[in-house]
């Protein structure tokens, strides 16, 4: 009987250390979504700074051309799209449509009483295994949805960006050809 409960228990904290070891992967890819827009980011400033120093050399052949104004309109939209989604990734997303949860730092101040409250509640969920692997596997839900939305907007601003890249490259190509005809 004692060795079916040493079992039972090295289960439990299997799951446990299985459970949190998710969440923290999760949590691992928030910060990786974010690192990436940071990245990119940074990538726009050094760009930006290059471009706005080579301007003066540009300045003549911007007001006489029109083509070379519509590539360079649309080298702006796709950089202000992308640099749009890259700050998205950095606000903070809060999912607040499901059901309270003792792992969510907002619930636990505003949805399970006061303090003492709080304590005694929390030491009961985690002596209940199927309350706590609930509330666990909800928060892993939760962050996963998170996780996802932060990376699809750094695939739309790396999609962005490529493309901006392109049309840059082609702009340069362009200008450089119409400089020397």
């Amino acid at each position: 009987m004692e060795e079916q409960n040493i079992n039972k228990n090295k289960h439990t904290d299997d799951l446990i250390d299985h459970y949190w070891g998710t969440i923290s992967y999760l949590t691992s890819l928030i910060k990786a979504s974010e690192l990436k827009a940071g990245l990119i980011l940074s990538f726009y400033g050094i760009l930006l700074n290059f471009i706005y120093q080579g301007t003066k050399n540009f300045s003549d052949t911007l007001s006489s051309d029109i083509f070379l104004f519509i590539l360079l309109g649309l080298w702006a939209v796709c950089t202000v799209a992308s640099i749009f989604f890259c700050v998205r990734c950095f606000i903070p997303r809060i999912e607040g449509k499901f059901s309270k949860n003792m792992f969510f730092f907002k619930d636990v101040i505003s949805k399970f009483g006061d303090i003492k409250e709080f304590s005694k509640t929390f030491l009961a969920m985690s002596k209940d295994e199927e309350a706590l692997f609930g509330q666990l596997g909800e928060q892993i839900f939760i962050i996963s949805k998170i996780a996802d939305w932060k990376f699809r907007n750094v695939k739309r601003a790396i999609s962005f960006l490529a493309i901006g890249l392109i049309i840059l490259f082609i702009t340069g190509l362009y200008h450089i050809v119409y400089i020397l005809t």
